[in-house]
């Protein structure tokens, strides 16, 4: 890196363009500017895609992003584009899928070659300086691209056109049909059959926590009661936690483990996966009372609160798995250190427990981890090693520390409210509730404009990019769950403006579905509308969730009406394979379930109120919603049919609804944990 010159990306506020600022390639960063040159000198475009904390997107910059060689031809001969695919998701969801067409394959870094008018016609990943590895240089196809593009332009947009047509009708290939309760099976059966019985979790390395496996699961034993499932889940969640995937001295779990049994983790760690790992630690706590379970929810929100919260209280975005160049470095111990740092008694247990020799287990290293560990022997020495956490950890926070991700981006922050609000409602711990209103607060006030319209990303004070589907999803939903956890009507209402935003700016009233990206965005080559669960649930599973939970709390039928036409719309992409849209599974078995709606009428006069809220929140009643009535919050101005769900002779009353039925009201807290047990 060459500090002393600088490019257009010096001007942005992404931490990925801000790190490729200074290399000597002309970057500029997506805009009409760049299009504009390329048109202008007729000039083909090189398109860069990658993130902040992405190893090998450092890897390529080192080797042929800051090589001089590169930027000459690169200068030369292409106008050359960066993008944060963490900030424009919509550029990198069309030109991954134009990759994955193109090799059957796609990753990060993403290398796009396109025309001035945005059409891609080559598409690759990771490229060296020079081939290796069994993959062909970017020199070599930066010349030969160059000689193409001049000797046989038309051959390329022929190709170009192909691909794309066949992108656009893949987008547009969803017939109407129906789904069938048969996929909730056929995703169980599925899961069960790629459980890895010796380590937990599903199919071989690379391993992924993916949470949502878990919260589905945990809804079909909710249903069927069987044990398997049960096992699965728990040797599942066990596992990880006890793998060096979890960072057993900072807390927090990194992004995937290299290995099958969770030992050697790709070591950058991303807030949706903390968030979603604490949703699904936190139902599992609830289903089986595993206090385990309970303190990995806590070490998980105690890394978020301490490392990835602002003063403001948005939460950043992810930290790097390298510091001074070396993936893993501020994660690994000697032996040596350790009986330095601890001594020779606490020393010498801390290393047995936690799997550190003088040969390592990690590159000459040692990664902590608790593979081999009774984890009783944990329980029995919880002070101790505590204590000796502590000292671990302040010699840790001497080091160099890996970059830091500080953008703030909304459907992430929404996804860790989520995860506050759960733990605070199944922990009975008020802190976490106060922290997930504050960050609330924050994007109401620092990404919602006065019209209501949502942005993706603040950094510095700016922030940027109209909102995309998962920003109004996810902050929807985040906004209904904090509502459960708070009663506080004010979220909502807010609920409501985002909820009917979303409807305006993203449905697709012809037929059916949420695209991308809004009407008022920048229009691209293709508009389309993701349904497949990556590493976090698609933007349309979640809204279908979120609009089901919206009409049972405020009755409005054209929320369901919604709901029922993307079944419709994406029935057909979720038969072929329902495994790989489980979040949108979650959300049909909540529609085809009978949910309960319980409303709590309070009275002012009856301190028994917290304790039906208490138990409550203290089982696993995935199917329902929960609504507060009382005189000051007018929740009968949103739902007309709870104004006559009022206590009775000053009591806490509660009313459940089923199937278009309700019970008697309940004023009693011993009646009241029977019918919700037997319901339940």
């Amino acid at each position: 890196m060459n500090l002393t010159s600088t490019n257009r990306l010096i001007n942005e506020k992404s931490p990925y363009l801000l790190q490729h600022a200074h290399n000597p390639v002309d970057w500029y960063p997506w805009g009409e500017e760049a299009f504009e040159k390329a048109k202008a000198k007729e000039k083909p475009v090189f398109l860069s895609i990658g993130y902040s904390t992405c190893h090998w997107c450092h890897v390529m910059e080192s080797e042929s992003f800051e090589d001089e060689d590169v930027a000459e031809i690169l200068n030369n001969n292409f106008i050359s584009i960066k993008v944060d695919r963490e900030e424009r998701p919509d550029i990198d969801n069309i030109y991954m899928s134009f990759c994955q067409a193109y090799t059957g394959s796609g990753g990060w870094p993403l290398t796009i070659l396109m025309t001035p008018d945005k059409k891609p016609f080559f598409a690759g990943t990771y490229f060296p300086k020079w081939g290796k590895y069994n993959i062909p240089g970017i020199m070599e196809i930066l010349k030969s691209i160059n000689k193409l593009w001049h000797e046989d332009k038309n051959k390329i947009l022929e190709s170009s056109n192909r691909i794309l047509e066949q992108i656009e009708r893949f987008q547009d290939n969803h017939g109407e049909d129906e789904l069938e309760e048969y996929i909730i099976e056929e995703a169980a059966q599925t899961l069960l059959d790629n459980f890895d019985s010796k380590y937990g979790g599903f199919g071989t390395k690379p391993k992924f926590p993916t949470a949502h496996y878990i919260l589905f699961l945990l809804r079909y034993y909710y249903f069927k009661k069987d044990e398997k499932v049960l096992d699965v889940i728990n040797k599942t969640l066990t596992s990880m936690y006890k793998g060096g995937i979890f960072d057993h001295i900072g807390f927090g779990f990194s992004r995937y483990s290299t290995d099958n049994k969770w030992l050697v983790p790709h070591f950058e760690k991303m807030l949706y996966d903390n968030a979603l790992l604490s949703m699904a630690y936190t139902e599992a706590y609830e289903v089986t009372k595993k206090p385990l379970y309970k303190v990995v929810t806590e070490k998980i929100l105690d890394y978020v609160k301490k490392s990835m919260t602002s003063e403001e209280g948005g939460f950043y975005s992810a930290e790097d798995a390298d510091s001074e160049g070396v993936e893993g470095k501020f994660y690994l111990w000697t032996k040596k250190e350790i009986i330095d740092i601890l001594g020779e008694e606490d020393g010498a247990f801390y290393c047995k427990l936690y799997d550190i020799t003088s040969r390592g287990n990690f590159e000459n290293k040692n990664i902590a981890n608790l593979i081999q560990a009774n984890l009783k022997d944990v329980d029995n020495n919880k002070d101790k090693l505590e204590r000796i956490r502590e000292k671990l950890f302040e010699y840790r926070e001497k080091r160099i520390h890996p970059h830091k991700d500080d953008k703030i981006l909304t459907s992430w922050n929404a996804l860790m409210i989520i995860a506050f609000c759960r733990a605070g409602r199944s922990f009975k711990n008020d802190n976490y509730i106060d922290i997930a209103k504050q960050s609330a607060d924050f994007i109401i006030k620092n990404l919602m404009d006065e019209e209501g319209t949502l942005y993706a990303r603040i950094r510095e004070e700016e922030r940027g990019n109209e909102g995309f589907i998962d920003d109004y999803a996810f902050f929807l939903w985040a906004l209904i769950e904090l509502y459960e956890a708070s009663f506080d009507i004010y979220y909502l209402k807010k609920s409501i403006e985002v909820a009917d935003s979303m409807i305006d700016l993203f449905w697709h009233k012809e037929k059916g579905g949420f695209y991308l990206y809004s009407k008022n965005s920048e229009k691209l080559i293709v508009r389309p509308k993701e349904i497949y669960d990556g590493a976090m649930p698609s933007g349309n599973a979640v809204a279908s969730l979120a609009l089901s939970l919206l009409y049972y709390i405020t009755g409005e039928d054209k929320y369901k009406d919604l709901v029922d036409k993307q079944f419709k719309f994406f029935a057909a992409n979720i038969k072929s394979g329902p495994m790989y849209h489980l979040f949108s599974v979650i959300a049909y078995m909540y529609n085809i379930s009978p949910v309960q709606e319980i409303t709590l009428a309070y009275s002012e006069k009856d301190e028994a109120f917290y304790e039906f809220i208490n138990e409550l929140n203290n089982r696993y009643i995935p199917f329902s919603i929960i609504t507060l009535n009382d005189k000051s919050n007018k929740i009968e101005k949103i739902n007309k049919n709870l104004k006559d769900k009022t206590p009775i002779k000053d009591k806490t009353t509660v009313y459940i609804c089923q199937d278009y039925a309700c019970r008697e009201p309940i004023t009693d807290l011993e009646k009241f944990k029977s019918v919700v047990s037997t319901d339940s």
